[in-house]
């Protein structure tokens, strides 16, 4: 017997209140493990609709789906009696005869009114034939409703009605894309000679078996919407966290990926919101439990932040069994490094970035007096030029290039500033510190002169943008080359730190492998839109020398645009977050789906406290601590500390024109380098933006962030720009 469920069921039985929930959930795990008990009584709503209620107690009712062939029964919502039989009144299961998915369609969604449209106004999909529309998963019953759209209007009002692989594929055909693109996207075939023109059931293209809907169930769009039950780990595991999606019900694309057999690295690039760690968690999972299932055989997740490091291995303890998750260790990359260095006897303090103040002051006495370079310039060419390269020498410093700066250097003047650094790593050395990147090459070194043998038979990495030439070297290493050996997800789009590195010249090497996601499942597409419009014009890369585009990711979802809200004061700031804040709780808002963030941690310590003096209850993210769900109130959290969170409602504050882009934080006397600090703070923004689900607003007070005005009218209806 195969038994499933719907997600429609999953969010009913989410809805209903706790005392009924853990009876109707003993009824489902005894109808998992018994369908045709004789206890349970089946009353056929509909003919010819297959649907059936069925009692769980005098008040309660479930509606299953249970087609004549096949032991096959579907739990599709749960409800009061009569709410119950309202929502079955209309719907109708069936195999989609193109596509072999089994699609739910509701008949009173056929033909409603549609948004008012000029009489003269061309179909939106006039170009498109019956037989592509039904390729793409349009079901039958809605061709007449598609073929009657006349704008994006009456494609949105749809949005609820559509499958969502025919929404997907409406969506991008209205947003220009070629039919062509569409298909390929989508993963799936124009040329079906089978299916002729128009509407019908013989429209039914050869080895599609509509009667059989255990094999529909298998089909990757039935999976979107529909979850088979193997055993009651499973059941447990979806009922714990009905809501939580991610878990079990992925888009065709990311199951492609997360079980692809590769023979060797794959780059998979994805925009904000589509699921690249989703994606990453899946695949290390499938790794363990299906590809390299050794005793010893272990799978290394990690990524550049320790914090989101503790949040994947939270959840992928929700995803995986014990056993799986025996075989998978979770730990950001400088944690391993540390653990591993000191294992071997290496003991050294480590120095991130310029906190070691004192052997800089020493170093800087060493800079000819007549260079008139700032301490930032020093500490610029350090980081992007000498530490990138590993440049040990001077005459490796003469000959480097130095791409991204803008302060030009004769080479007599780069033999002369080179005492500097020498100096730097010469103090280091004496107060036994090392900077990361040392430790990252220190590692890797001892693994290869040692030969190390490490259990490690994948690395699946989360946040590849962020990662060093160095620390890319270092992975390459982790894990022997070969089979489903790396797997690596980032988006240039996001990178908030210096780092900038080509996998290919890292030695992985991904051709025929580099992957990319494009559907946003989180951030509306108003939010999308006026995120990404702070990016444009800048050129950004897609990990490996090549460049990537904004052009192709497109959100499911709508909403408002972000809300601009300058302010005179800094207390009349306060005041419109705290009313902000209300009035989304007064809507429903759990306050813990609320996030004001910060782009310093002194900013979000004195919003915090302005907060709190509102009677706003607060819990701030701290930068070493994951989130706890048990407690109370706003979050508050600086803009590096959302990275890879995500909330319903996301406030910037304090987003003034000193503060966004960090007046600090832009080099003065390098124009270049000033450039890339700029685009960094702007990817600092569009990541702090995209965390949002449901709506964001940036606030400030005096002059605001000069990064505002320009995405303002970039997202403005046409009609209003200057």
């Amino acid at each position: 017997m195969t038994v499933a469920l719907s997600t429609d069921f999953l969010e009913a039985y989410a809805g209903i209140p706790r005392g009924q929930q853990k009876k109707a959930r003993e009824f489902i795990e005894q109808f998992q493990l018994h369908p045709t008990s004789g206890g349970i009584q089946y009353e056929k709503l509909h003919a010819g609709q297959d649907l059936y209620s069925v009692r769980i107690d005098n008040a309660w009712r479930a509606i299953i789906f249970h087609p004549p062939q096949g032991d096959v029964y579907v739990l599709c919502w749960i409800d009061h009696h009569d709410a119950a039989y309202r929502w079955a009144e209309h719907k109708k299961f069936a195999v989609h005869p193109a596509t072999g998915a089994l699609q739910i369609v509701d008949a009173a969604s056929v033909a409603p009114p549609l948004a008012p449209a000029a009489a003269a106004s061309p179909a939106l999909f006039e170009a498109i034939k019956d037989k592509h529309l039904l390729r793409l998963g349009v079901p039958v019953e809605l061709l007449t409703r598609v073929r009657a759209m006349r704008g994006d209007g009456d494609l949105e009002a749809a949005h609820p009605t559509l499958p969502q692989e025919a929404y997907e594929a409406l969506l991008m055909l209205a947003m220009g894309f070629s039919l062509d693109e569409v298909f390929r996207e989508m993963d799936k075939s124009p040329a079906e000679a089978s299916i002729p023109a128009g509407a019908g059931a013989e429209m039914v293209p050869a080895g599609i078996a509509t009667a059989d809907v255990a094999t529909a169930l298998e089909h990757a769009d039935s999976k979107r919407r529909f979850f088979v039950v193997h055993d009651s780990g499973d059941l447990a595991e979806v009922l714990n966290a009905p809501l939580e999606k991610w878990r079990v019900f992925l888009h065709p694309q990311q199951r492609k990926l997360v079980e692809l057999r590769a023979n060797g690295p794959v780059r998979v690039l994805g925009g904000a919101g589509t699921g690249k760690t989703v994606v990453a968690m899946h695949r290390a999972r499938f790794l363990a439990e299906q590809v390299f299932r050794g005793p010893h055989d272990r799978i290394l997740f990690t990524t550049f932040t320790r914090i989101l490091a503790v949040d994947i291995e939270s959840q992928l303890r929700q995803i995986c069994s014990v056993e799986a998750m025996g075989r998978i260790e979770v730990v950001n990359l400088d944690a391993w490094v540390g653990n591993f260095l000191r294992k071997h006897g290496f003991r050294y303090e480590v120095v991130f970035g310029d906190e070691d103040d004192v052997c800089w002051r020493a170093a800087l006495a060493s800079a000819p007096p007549g260079a008139a370079l700032s301490a930032d310039f020093y500490r610029a060419e350090w980081e992007d030029v000498v530490q990138a390269q590993n440049i040990t020498d001077v005459d490796q410093y003469v000959r480097a290039p130095r791409l991204g700066r803008g302060t030009r250097l004769a080479r007599e003047s780069k033999r002369a500033i080179w005492p500097v650094f020498q100096e730097y790593r010469a103090q280091l050395n004496e107060h036994g510190k090392r900077e990361y990147v040392d430790l990252v090459r220190e590692a890797r070194s001892f693994i290869a002169q040692s030969k190390t043998v490490l259990p490690y038979r994948a690395v699946v990495v989360d946040e590849t943008q962020d990662m060093s030439a160095a620390a890319l070297r270092l992975i390459r290493a982790l894990v022997p080359a070969g089979a489903n050996d790396l797997f690596l997800v980032g988006d240039a789009f996001q990178r908030i730190y210096r780092h900038r590195a080509s996998l290919g010249q890292c030695g992985i090497e991904i051709r025929g492998r580099g992957k990319k996601l494009k559907i946003n499942y989180r951030t509306t597409e108003e939010t999308r839109r006026f995120a990404i419009s702070l990016l444009e014009g800048i050129a950004f890369d897609d990990l490996d020398s090549g460049s990537d585009e904004a052009r192709g990711y497109i959100s499911l979802l709508h909403g408002q645009p972000p809300l601009i809200e300058p302010c005179p004061s800094f207390t009349a700031e306060c005041d419109f977050l705290a009313d902000r804040v209300r009035r989304l709780a007064s809507e429903g808002s759990p306050l813990a789906s609320i996030c004001v963030t910060l782009r310093t941690r002194a900013l979000a310590d004195a919003y915090r406290d302005a907060l709190a003096e509102r009677s706003i209850p607060v819990f701030e993210l701290k930068r070493d601590h994951a989130d706890r769900p048990d407690q109370v109130g706003v979050r508050i959290a600086t803009m590096h500390r959302v990275k890879g969170l995500e909330f319903d409602h996301i406030l910037v504050a304090g987003a003034d024109a000193g503060t966004i882009p960090l007046r600090q934080a832009l080099p003065e006397d390098d124009a270049v380098g000033r450039r890339n600090a700029e685009i960094r703070e702007r990817s600092l923004l569009f990541v702090a933006l995209t965390r949002a689900r449901k709506s964001a607003a940036i606030s400030g007070y005096g002059a605001m962030s000069p990064f505002l005005a320009a995405a303002a009218v970039a997202t403005a209806p046409a009609s209003e720009r200057g």
